[in-house]
């Protein structure tokens, strides 16, 4: 049984100011000396670094999608593990999910964890409206909660008094009020935010004042009731399902540095139990591959915003290619896919990909349900994953002559090669992880045809 207490923070809309208050609530929990546990409801790997500044935590993603609607429970309880108090960060509106309908949307979530939710609403503009707002969220599914209201944007007392006085009759508390002129700039790119991992000071800086802002703004005591309602959830913690008693533990490299933030924390902790050590390097700075790596990670990030340093890093891309050359495997999903093409923007990048890369004005976007195209070193022919596309990046040609996924209508994808396996999409090994498992033991038979 899961006893955490908990809250979902939810939005009306993209933009609403959810990840504002979501942070900022979680900083200023942990500001009361709280343990407080950070989750973003989706596949966004850029709100989750900002959530692990504010936590002191690692960073966890809730998919319904990716993961499958029986893991968002165990996943969660191995996540907020030893928390005081958990704080999930919906996507987009509350009720938006994939393909516009409920599944992997924050209600789904919601309803999934059976956590009460605090529905941040935009209240620029409107004054008695926000009450009708509000009735339409909350009666629209009688199995979500809508616990709580943070109303952002107002501009004055008076206003707040107006919004209050028309959300009184629905019996619905209001727990915070953020005025207009308390925005906080947050820096964007053109994928959202730009990941903490990018600019640490400034982020912690944003982090720090985003606390201080919600605890002005927020009845903490109020939020923490609130999250204490959370009934007690059926479940079991999730754990790697398998462990290799190993005494060597081979070295994984992950990569990592402002070029490549966007990895799942599980994947690290699925490597580990499949008996690797897991060493990180930056290939903006790290010249070589860590002592005795047998095997190579590199997820996704924004590459195409450093690639004139990682084309002046030759020492690493030599490293990259004699691993490969020895047969060591290399996984790359999306921004690695992008450094490992022979180039991106015209800047020379590693070539173990032969394909080129460019930045265009096209978003890809969506949800996966892949196929093995070919074995490799996540796994045989046909094996199945869900995972997601999100880039403005295209790699021509699109597809090797091996290769990576069968995307069903969206056609081949990736290069799947000489134990290169590269493509833009970024898997959920938690769901899968024999892909950890599978990696390592690539790994292990070419160092036994060695």
């Amino acid at each position: 049984m899961v006893t955490v207490p908990r809250l979902v923070v939810a939005g009306t809309r993209s933009g609403s100011g959810k990840t504002t208050v979501a942070t900022g609530l979680m900083a200023a929990l942990r500001g009361l000396g709280l343990r407080v546990s950070g989750h973003k409801v989706g596949p966004d790997f850029i709100d989750p670094g900002y959530h692990a500044l504010a936590s002191g935590r690692p960073p966890r993603n809730l998919d319904a999608f990716m993961h499958g609607p029986e893991l968002i429970a165990p996943l969660f309880a191995h996540g907020a593990a030893g928390a005081d108090v958990a704080v999930i960060e919906g996507v987009m509106g509350l009720f938006d999910g994939r393909a516009g309908t409920d599944e992997a949307s924050t209600a789904h979530i919601a309803r999934l964890l059976d956590a009460p939710v605090v529905l941040v609403v935009d209240a620029a503009s409107q004054s008695r409206s926000v009450a009708a707002e509000v009735h339409g969220f909350a009666s629209f599914d009688p199995s979500i909660r809508i616990a709580g209201v943070v109303l952002n944007k107002v501009a004055s007392d008076r206003h707040e008094a107006m919004l209050r006085e028309a959300l009184a009759p629905l019996g619905i508390p209001v727990v915070g009020v953020l005025r207009r002129s308390e925005r906080v700039a947050t820096p964007s790119r053109h994928l959202g935010l730009v990941p903490a991992a990018e600019r640490r000071t400034e982020a912690l800086e944003l982090v720090d004042t985003l606390g201080r802002k919600l605890k002005e703004g927020i009845d903490l005591e109020a939020v923490m009731r609130l999250a204490r309602s959370a009934p007690a959830l059926d479940a079991d913690p999730w754990r790697p399902p398998f462990g290799l008693a190993d005494a060597t533990r081979p070295v994984v490299a992950v990569a990592g540095g402002p070029a490549f933030t966007f990895v799942y924390t599980e994947h690290r902790e699925l490597l580990e139990a499949a008996g690797a050590d897991v060493a990180d390097f930056d290939p903006l700075h790290d010249e070589a591959l860590p002592e005795g790596t047998v095997a190579a990670y590199l997820g996704g990030g924004f590459p195409e915003a450093y690639a004139s340093e990682l084309a002046a890093n030759t020492g690493l891309a030599d490293d990259l290619r004699a691993l490969s050359a020895s047969g060591g495997p290399i996984v790359a999903e999306c921004g690695g896919l992008l450094y490992l093409c022979r180039s991106l923007d015209s800047e020379k990048m590693v070539g173990l990909v032969p394909a080129d890369a460019e930045f265009t004005d096209h978003l890809t976007l969506g949800y996966r349900a892949a196929r093995a195209a070919s074995s490799g070193p996540l796994g045989p022919e046909d094996f199945e994953v869900r995972g997601h596309e999100f880039h403005r990046t295209v790699v021509r040609p699109r597809a090797g002559s091996r290769p990576a996924w069968d995307l069903g209508d969206h056609g081949l994808e990736g290069f799947n090669s000489g134990g290169v396996h590269a493509s833009y999409l970024h898997t959920a090994w938690a769901a899968a992880p024999e892909m950890a498992r599978f990696l390592l033991s690539y790994a292990h038979r070419k160092e036994e045809l060695a």
